[in-house]
């Protein structure tokens, strides 16, 4: 037996189809006052701005919040010592799984951006990974970092 989508769900698919109807009546609103001259560029530029500067902020926020460590999170210490990784490299690794670039990684460690490059190389090995997500996503499953 499948279970449907709990009322919760439903509660906030209802809500977003709403926002969205009603953000579509006003911008539509505002398109045809702009078109009949009733308002000036500048005016329109400025309420279109905001309101999308508005919904990314929104957007942003939904998508990053609760990114902190999880409560509960232990790290898998016997990963970490079989994998023979360093603490340096799970440093390396969190900025990685931060989305940081090499170059700020070099910047928040102090050292050079080859030595994060040397780093990175390590964890590919270590991780038997290609590139930078699929190192995050093995040390997430691992239980490195959070």
């Amino acid at each position: 037996m499948r279970a449907g989508p709990s009322k919760s769900t439903i509660g906030v698919v209802a809500v977003s189809a709403i926002g969205l109807a009603l953000a579509a009546f006003a911008l539509e609103q505002l398109d045809y006052r702009h078109a009949a001259r009733s308002l000036s560029t500048e005016a329109y530029l400025f309420v279109v701005a905001t309101a999308f500067a508005g919904l990314g902020g929104l957007v942003g926020w939904r998508l990053t919040r609760g990114r902190a460590a999880p409560e509960g999170f232990e790290r898998n210490d016997a990963a970490i010592k079989s994998l023979g990784l360093s603490p340096r490299e799970l440093q390396v690794l969190e900025l990685v799984a931060a989305g940081r670039a090499n170059k700020e990684i070099a910047r928040a460690l102090d050292v050079s951006p080859n030595t994060v490059k040397t780093h990175l190389s390590n964890l590919y090995r270590k991780l038997e990974a290609q590139r930078r997500t699929e190192a995050v996503d093995a040390a997430r499953r691992l239980r490195l970092i959070p």
